[in-house]
């Protein structure tokens, strides 16, 4: 078994969702599609056995990376030393990347991410999307189709609305399997996601936001009328011009931001118990 996951003498751990890109071709294509520029501040995500970071460093001149693995982390110390690689050990879902954008220009983030933390590792880099520049990504083509999904499809939810809400999101190109060792199971995508200003976001309580697109996708066979219940009564969606026989997957990401607003005129952002009364 750690034969079919060794990469570069270095065995895969499940654990870390490690596979490592191999395609000289794919590396050279991903690389052409981030376009770094001596002096840019980019910093790296699982940089695994250096794929990318050495063209990176080439270009660049400087490079962060935020690597868990102390094995690959000694390995990149060997190899490229501290004087232009600066290299952060531990896990990027706790990485503070708004440190990094302080130090001048907005910050580049770029990576082959893992598929398992794929998800909460987008949330966590939407928090610093003031600090950020451009992120570009090689996920799982399954989660990229749903960062990039429209309204009244089956990819679009929570992480849709959630994502496109700050990003503008573009979908480049897919990495087939036969590209990484150990050869994942699943096609990957590289998508490549640019912040909005805030002026373009313009939910006025992002929590509230988040609070009323988990509820609304959080059975999605349901109606808007009985998922916000919590949020909207039928007066609600008559003044925001919402039919609450809709499902959520039907509505937009400038509806939601709509809802967030609307609710967030009330004290707390929720139906208070006086205007529960159709909302079943």
């Amino acid at each position: 078994m750690n034969e079919k996951r060794r990469a570069g003498g270095h065995v895969a751990r499940r654990r870390f969702g490690q596979n490592f890109l191999a395609d000289a071709h794919i590396v050279a294509h991903i690389v052409a599609a981030i376009r770094p520029r001596a002096g840019e501040t980019m910093v790296e995500i699982g940089p695994g056995l250096g794929a990318l970071t050495v063209p990176l460093l080439e270009r660049l001149g400087r490079l962060h990376v935020v690597e868990i693995d102390r094995d690959l982390i000694a390995r990149l110390r060997e190899r490229h030393g501290s004087a232009r690689l600066t290299i952060h050990e531990g896990d990027a879902l706790e990485f503070d990347f708004g440190a990094l954008a302080s130090e001048g220009a907005p910050l580049r983030v770029v990576g082959n991410l893992p598929y398992n933390i794929s998800t909460p590792l987008l949330f966590h880099l939407a928090g610093f999307a003031a600090h950020l520049r451009d992120l570009t990504f090689m996920l799982q083509k399954e989660v990229v189709m749903r960062m990039v999904a429209a309204p009244g499809t089956p990819e679009y939810g929570r992480l849709s609305v959630m994502l496109q809400y700050r990003f503008r999101m573009e979908r480049l190109f897919d990495v087939p399997p036969g590209a990484f060792r150990p050869a994942p199971r699943v096609t990957s995508s590289v998508v490549r996601m640019v912040p909005l200003s805030a002026a373009a976001c313009g939910a006025g309580d992002e929590a509230l936001l988040g609070r009323i697109v988990a509820a609304a996708f959080s059975q999605r066979r349901k109606t808007l009328r009985n998922t916000l219940r919590d949020f909207l009564a039928e007066a609600d969606f008559a003044a925001l011009g919402l039919d609450p026989g809709l499902r959520a997957e039907r509505l937009s990401v400038a509806d939601f931001v709509a809802i967030a607003n609307h609710c967030g005129q009330r004290s707390g952002g929720a139906r208070t118990s006086s205007s529960s009364t159709t909302g079943a």
